[in-house]
């Protein structure tokens, strides 16, 4: 996949993935599409290393798997990034 495709396929995990996980995260658009990204990068190497299949278009697979590395990414960002009381 060319960068603009995980660009586009990061930005599609990141939005899903904040939408499933709600809350308050520092960083807004930015962030989010990082995480996007850097989550679809994850969920394909996770995907290759178990199943091995890993990203390789654009197709549903693609979608499930950097959803799930966004998801990931998104639960260790915010526990590094948790405030306690």
């Amino acid at each position: 996949m060319s960068i603009i495709a995980w660009i586009v396929v990061g930005l599609i995990a990141g939005a899903i993935a904040k939408a499933i996980m709600p809350g308050n995260d520092p960083g807004g658009i930015i962030v989010t599409m990082i995480i996007g990204v850097v989550g679809a990068i994850l969920g394909g190497f996770l995907g290759n290393m178990l199943f091995s299949t890993g990203l390789s278009g654009f197709s549903i697979q693609t979608i499930l798997l950097a959803i799930v590395g966004a998801l990931l990414l998104l639960f260790i960002y915010r526990m590094a990034t948790r405030r306690t009381p």
